[in-house]
């Protein structure tokens, strides 16, 4: 049988209530670590149906080419990160020149936030998809820049995830 999608759990959502671990008609759910056995999983959705936190979702196992972009529009999402990351450059200037503890929390989290704006922006528009093309670019220029600490899980995901665009 052919399966065009897996469960996967989010362990932040989990409530460990546990009984979509049970329902498994294949044992591809791992009782003892919550974890779900990715080669076992035959994509019937029983788990996800059966998730009392809604913590389990099925993912489709080959994810849909990236969509064409005007330019114009390439354009301006790159005009947008561009500003957020001349922001996180003036907030952390402030940050470095600031004594006060509690404006050095708020810049801290006006810093993280600009960084998931442009993280949220990008993955969203559709422009750094894991399938993509933009994002194989990303992993080999990281692959030849790292000191070494990431270069395992480097390879391995430029081995998983296949360029479909």
């Amino acid at each position: 049988m052919e399966r065009n999608q897996h469960a996967y759990r989010n362990i932040d959502l989990c409530t460990k209530d546990c009984l979509c671990l049970f329902v498994c008609p294949v044992g591809a759910s791992d009782t003892e670590n919550g974890q779900i056995d990715f080669e076992k999983c035959i994509g019937c959705g029983a788990c996800s149906k059966a998730c009392p936190s809604h913590a389990i979702t099925m993912v489709p196992n080959k994810m849909p080419p990236q969509q064409k972009k005007d330019q114009a529009i390439i354009n301006e999402l790159f005009k947008i990160s561009d500003n957020k990351i001349e922001e996180i450059k003036i907030l952390k200037h402030l940050l470095n020149n600031s004594n006060d503890d509690n404006e050095k929390r708020l810049l801290k989290a006006l810093i993280h936030s600009n960084k998931v704006i442009i993280e949220d922006l990008m993955r969203e528009s559709g422009y750094m998809l894991p399938q993509s093309r933009n994002t194989n670019k990303l992993l080999k220029k990281l692959l030849n820049i790292d000191n070494g600490t990431n270069k395992e899980i480097i390879q391995k995901l430029l081995k998983v995830l296949e360029v479909n665009d």
